[in-house]
């Protein structure tokens, strides 16, 4: 006879089961996008549920035929095992051996119903026939177990956070089922507890293949759950085991206490219900729950692939714009559809200013101190300040102090730190936006992905502004430099006239060429003016012939020992360059052969062609230099030997206008042997150069 509460205790534990997993089923089947892994697993869950609805009518009423119901019960399993399968397709040989078996054993219990009476006809014992199916689901589960271990053990560690669940949940089922017809094997029949128990285990399992469902939309399944839903479900059921928690300590209380006991009893139930009364009203509570059931279940809202890739376009769109970090504002404003945001950043002394508006103003004359409450909760929470949420219920932000001025600004509805590698570097007050948006924690770490990223491109667009105000600062020190080096020039110029003037000055040559000096002085003079007032050390390159070039600057340099000498095998050679910049390079390189060279000595300044480009040459037999001078110091800007009488630039500027033109100058020397200088220079397009015949000219002057 059967007992009537073992039955409805089976119509109850499979009919929870049934309705558990055609539940997971329909949720799956509405997100379902058509690829095998996700059919497969909408099998496998149908087919549980049909076979726990089996079970339920076989516990109750021996509906269906008992060959229907053991079909179910093979299927099922298969049904998991090939789902486990499709997740191990990529795996080694002898898992999908293992498979292959499995499905030959299941094809033999689903015939053996059929077979069963042909069977009982020719074997002697006809009752051993029922453990051989014992023995074959015992066989199924271990197959299913060695499937679920290889499926976590194949899958890389950093992926598994996305299949435990399910290995625990489904290693779970064919646990139980191993328990239940191992121990069938053993005593010959199936426990009726166990069988009894097992829909409702079915159950319990199933949010833990939920989870994991949730984690893997690669699974082409996605779910979706109402999010009050979730979050009263939750809610109720954490209520539910606090409430038994604490009605399993006031038993212990009462069954301990003694006399108290019943009065420690009412005291603590009456204390556990006002602490729970006082967790469900906490609105911190509520959001904490919201962001822990939607970050495991909920659908995501946002295409985060798509809307980083658009964020990161639209950021690099803000370096062409002219105002730039109201672009920044427009672009963080367009993740969430907001016509409006302000923008406020560092200053210099470290407080926070308004720097740009779009679609919305105020504020503007609002700065906050770098050391006031609401800058420093920007930083240790770093939480994106819904501002209607604060004004409701400021509960939630612990500590923080919101100015007036913040939430007096027009429709303002989120503020959005913007930190640079913990630091921070502003913030955005965005506007309501055009639709209304529940702003949960998904809109929450988008914002806050969002502008990190921003925060890191207004840092690099900070480090830029500074290097092209360092730049500016750069070249305006060089063109000081290069003043001051012409006009230590020119001073010498004139010392050295003046100090000729009171021997030569009744001879009318030394008045001529007097003249021609204080001329040439003066046109220098004007030079750099202009250079001080246009901010540029060079003029824009024309056509010049170089030769005269090389002629005026020796007939510069002549008065000087020893006497320069021009040997030009080129009657004229165009170069694009500014003529009286390239006179004062040409010059300044012989100045630098005389100060290293006796006045017995021999300078030579050489042109030639080689190919499309102008050689000029200076040689002298000085005192030399070694090639780690040349390597090291020559070149190096304010680096002088020539004491206080020297700038130590001569060098360097030559160098740079020379490269700036387009060519190159190379130094030869050795200690004792003198100096080699060579410049090359590109000719200018369609220049032709006529040889001299002349290969010797004798030195002006």
């Amino acid at each position: 006879m059967i007992d009537a509460a073992a039955i409805d205790i089976g119509v109850a534990s499979y009919a929870l089961g049934a309705l558990a997993y055609l539940v997971l089923t329909a949720l799956l089947l509405t997100g379902w996008r058509g690829r095998l892994q996700g059919g497969l697993l909408v099998a496998a869950t149908l087919v549980t549920a049909l076979w726990c609805a089996a079970e339920a009518l076989w516990a109750g009423w021996r509906l269906p035929p008992g060959a229907v119901v053991q079909t179910g019960e093979t299927l099922h399993l298969v049904a998991w095992v090939a789902f486990l399968s499709g997740l191990l397709g990529h795996a080694r040989s002898r898992v999908r051996l293992v498979s292959l078996l499995i499905y030959a054993l299941a094809a033999i219990l689903l015939l053996g119903p059929l077979a069963f009476p042909w069977l009982s006809a020719w074997l002697p014992q006809a009752p051993s026939v029922p453990k051989a199916f014992f023995l074959g689901y015992v066989l199924l589960s271990v197959g299913g177990l060695f499937l679920v271990e290889n499926l976590y053990r194949n899958t890389r560690p950093e992926q598994r956070w996305g299949i435990k669940f399910l290995c625990l949940g489904v290693g779970a089922l064919f646990a139980y089922d191993f328990f239940l017809y191992a121990e069938a094997l053993l005593f010959g029949q199936l426990n009726p507890t166990l069988v009894s128990a097992r829909g409702a285990v079915y159950m319990l399992v199933m949010p833990l293949i939920g989870i994991s469902v949730a984690r893997n939309p690669e699974w082409s399944v996605s779910m979706f759950i109402s999010r009050e839903l979730a979050v009263h479900t939750a809610t109720l059921l954490a209520a539910g085991a606090y409430l038994l928690l604490m009605a399993v300590a006031g038993y212990y209380l009462r069954y301990v206490g003694g006399e108290w006991g019943g009065f420690l009893q009412v005291v603590f139930l009456f204390g556990a219900g006002v602490v729970l009364l006082v967790l469900l009203f906490s609105g911190q509570l509520r959001a904490r729950i919201r962001v822990l059931l939607g970050k495991h279940f909920i659908h995501h809202r946002y295409d985060y692939r798509a809307q980083w890739l658009s964020f990161t376009q639209a950021l690099s769109q803000c370096k062409q714009e002219a105002l730039p970090h109201e672009c920044v504002v427009r672009a963080i404003a367009e993740v969430v559809d907001s016509p409006g945001g302000m923008l406020w950043l560092r200053n210099k002394n470290g407080a926070l200013e308004q720097v740009a508006h779009w679609g919305v103003s105020g504020g503007e004359d609002r700065t906050l101190a770098a050391d006031a409450p609401l800058a420093r909760f920007l930083v240790e929470p770093a939480w994106v300040i819904d501002l209607e949420e604060y004004r409701m219920d400021p509960e939630l932000y612990t500590s923080l102090e919101l100015p007036e001025w913040v939430l007096e600004l027009p429709r303002a509805w989120l503020l959005v730190p913007l930190l640079d590698q913990g630091q921070l570097l502003g913030f955005v007050v965005i506007t309501q936006p055009r639709a209304r948006v529940p702003f949960n924690w998904e809109l929450r770490d988008l914002l806050k992905t969002a502008a990190s990223q921003a925060a890191s491109h207004l840092a690099q667009l900070e480090a830029v502004e500074a290097l092209a105000e360092a730049r500016q600062f750069e070249g305006f020190h060089r063109l000081s430099a290069f003043v001051l080096h012409d006009i230590k020039n020119l001073i010498a110029q004139q010392s050295l006239l003046v100090g000729t003037a009171a021997r030569h000055k009744h001879k009318p040559e030394f008045i001529d060429d007097a003249i021609d000096i204080m001329e040439h002085s003066v046109a220098r003079m004007q030079r750099l003016m202009q250079l001080l007032r246009a901010g540029d050390p060079g003029s824009t390159p024309r056509a010049a012939d170089l030769v005269k070039v090389l002629q005026d600057a020796v007939q510069q340099r002549s008065g000087s020992r020893p006497v320069p000498r021009l040997e030009a095998s080129l009657q004229a050679a165009r170069v694009l360059m500014d003529q009286d910049r390239m006179t004062s390079v040409i010059g300044n390189l012989i100045q630098n052969a005389q100060d290293a060279t006796a006045d017995d000595g021999t300078i030579s300044i050489s042109l030639t062609r080689d190919g499309g480009r102008a050689v000029i040459e200076i040689r002298d037999n000085g005192c030399g230099m070694d090639a780690a001078f040349v390597r090291e110091r020559l070149f190096r800007p304010f680096d002088t030997t020539k004491g206080d009488t020297g700038m130590g630039i001569g060098a360097y500027e030559c160098r740079e206008y020379v490269q700036g033109l387009g060519g190159k100058l190379n130094v030869e020397s050795e200690p004792g042997a003198g100096t080699r200088v060579q410049i090359t220079l590109p000719l200018a397009a369609g220049d032709v150069t006529t040889q001299d015949t002349r290969q010797h000219k004798e030195p002006v002057g």
